[in-house]
C-alpha cells in the first residue's frame, strides 16, 4: 500500500474502535483546516433509527490523533466508548 490515500478510497474502510471493538461505520466527511490543508478530523453520520423515521443517532467525529492504523479494508482507532451500556446494579434484599 501507498502512503497516499484518497477520501474516496477512505469512504470504503470500516472504522473500528480498538478499545471496546465496535463498529463505528463509514467516514462519510473530512473537516480540514484550510490553512495548513491537513485533516483535523473525518466524520462518520450516525446511524439512522427505524429507517430515518425516527431521526439518527449524533455524527460520530474521528480525531486524526486517535487514527492508529488505515489498513487495506479497515480505520483502527483507539477512543474511549461514546456511551458504555451498563445493566442496572442487582440487589439482592433479605
Amino acid at each position: 500500500m501507498t502512503d497516499k490515500c484518497s477520501m474516496y478510497d477512505i469512504g470504503d474502510k470500516e472504522v473500528i474502535n480498538l478499545t471496546d471493538g465496535q463498529r463505528l461505520g463509514f467516514i462519510t466527511d473530512a473537516d480540514i483546516d484550510v490553512n495548513t490543508g491537513q485533516v483535523v478530523c473525518f466524520i462518520i453520520e450516525g446511524r439512522r433509527k427505524l429507517f430515518g423515521i425516527l431521526g439518527k443517532e449524533p455524527d460520530i467525529s474521528i480525531k486524526w490523533e486517535e487514527i492508529e492504523k488505515i489498513g487495506e479494508d479497515i480505520i483502527l482507532v483507539r477512543r474511549e466508548p461514546a456511551g458504555i451500556k451498563r445493566l442496572p446494579e442487582k440487589r439482592f434484599y433479605y
